[in-house]
């Protein structure tokens, strides 16, 4: 299910290069949500583990794989390459068990630089063990092999999405890892998708050197959540911010806005900030919105915004980014990231929704993170914890 050390997206990684720079010494917790109704077997938590133990575990960096890095992501600087040759995942810092009513608890605790990269891989593991030991039905036999046919017709409905994308000059990466239906499934989009010349790369660092593709991706929600652990709460966006042009120098200049609600962050998107980064990414709340807003803060400030790029990430399909270009147009640059579209499109595979999950940081150094949004239902965290943080930015009152 997972092929290579780089079957990964690319902000773990530079995440993880950041990490190792700034915060070496920080402990994190990870914790599975469930925000759909699927249930799993404690044969699928059989099959979990077994592939945590005996397969994730194995994965190394080829040379062949630390050669390509180093010349097609240079950001990445060579001390972390000899890390990541280095690296390799640690089963014991991953807990695996049912819950009473059959959902998934599911934890990853260790030194901050080493857990990171297990959220996209255990969850693109999780769904595929799911729909190869659970839910059949898709795959037109009810075994767990998919036949010619199914990605034939897969493929076909990808480069269909693909070909709208590109006559509405839509600029789109796939972000698709994390929920993908299966790696052959992934793979049939990323061969499907080649050819559509408004693709301009890819979040998976392996398929983007499989395909000759760019890798795109700059930074997660945990980042900032972690910050708001190690430097502080009220201000974690601007030191976030802060810390990464430190580590990047320039480079990776998109700035992630909904950690804490955009209020909260654009009262640190300042002028120098604004700047400094090339532009914004949407992951939550109405885009539309979020476009006028973007705008006007731009302008507030005395910048242009056709110097400046959205990108837009938020459960899209080719319609609503369509859409969403359209009303760009001439007014801010966009593109947009498309995931579980491209990989688990739910128009395909009708009767058999993909999950929604997410893994999330839950905790640096013992000390409890949260996630606001601009969409309520994203909010993730311990309850006291989010009653602070909804205080702090000005959200709800204590008692709310």
């Amino acid at each position: 299910m997972i092929r290579s050390i780089l079957d990964n997206d690319l902000y773990k990684f530079t995440m993880q290069m950041a990490v190792l720079e700034l915060f070496p010494g920080a402990e994190a917790e990870y914790r599975f949500i469930n925000r759909g109704t699927q249930r799993f077997t404690e044969g699928f938590v059989e099959e979990l583990r077994r592939t945590v133990d005996e397969e994730i575990s194995e994965l190394t960096l080829t040379e062949e794989e630390y050669h390509w890095l180093g010349k097609h992501c240079p950001y990445l600087k060579p001390m972390y390459l000899e890390y990541l040759k280095n690296f390799r995942f640690k089963p014991e810092e991953v807990t695996i068990c049912l819950t009473e009513d059959r959902n998934l608890d599911m934890r990853i605790k260790g030194p901050w630089h080493s857990t990171i990269l297990w959220e996209i891989v255990l969850m693109a593991a999780v769904s595929e063990l799911y729909f190869s030991t659970i839910e059949t039905s898709w795959n037109g036999n009810g075994e767990s092999e998919i036949s010619e046919s199914v990605l034939a017709a897969y493929g076909e409905k990808v480069l269909k999405i693909g070909k709208a994308l590109e006559e509405n000059n839509c600029l789109f990466a796939e972000f698709g890892t994390r929920r993908r239906r299966s790696f052959e499934i992934h793979d049939q989009a990323m061969e499907s998708l080649a050819g559509i010349k408004t693709l301009t790369g890819t979040s998976n660092v392996y398929f983007a050197k499989k395909y000759g593709m760019k890798a795109i991706g700059t930074v997660g929600h945990e980042w900032i959540m972690g910050t708001s652990a190690l430097v502080g709460l009220r201000y974690a966006n601007r030191f976030s911010l802060e810390n990464w042009e430190e580590v990047f120098k320039g480079d990776l200049g998109i700035a992630l806005t909904d950690t804490f609600g955009s209020d909260a962050f654009f009262k640190d998107f300042d002028l120098k900030l604004s700047k400094l980064y090339d532009g914004v990414r949407h992951d939550s709340g109405d885009p539309i919105t979020f476009v006028d807003r973007v705008i006007a803060h731009y302008k507030k400030l005395g910048i242009g915004p056709m110097k400046k790029v959205l990108v837009f990430s938020d459960a899209l399909n080719s319609e609503t980014a369509i859409n969403i270009r359209k009303y760009c147009e001439g007014k801010i640059n966009c593109s947009f990231g498309i995931g579980t579209n491209l990989t688990n499109n739910s128009d395909f595979f009708r009767k058999s929704p993909p999950l929604n999950m997410v893994i999330k940081l839950h905790g640096i150094n013992g000390i409890p993170v949260v996630k606001l949004s601009d969409s309520p239902e994203k909010e993730t965290g311990e309850r006291d914890a989010l009653r602070v943080a909804n205080y702090i930015f000005g959200r709800k009152g204590l008692d709310d």
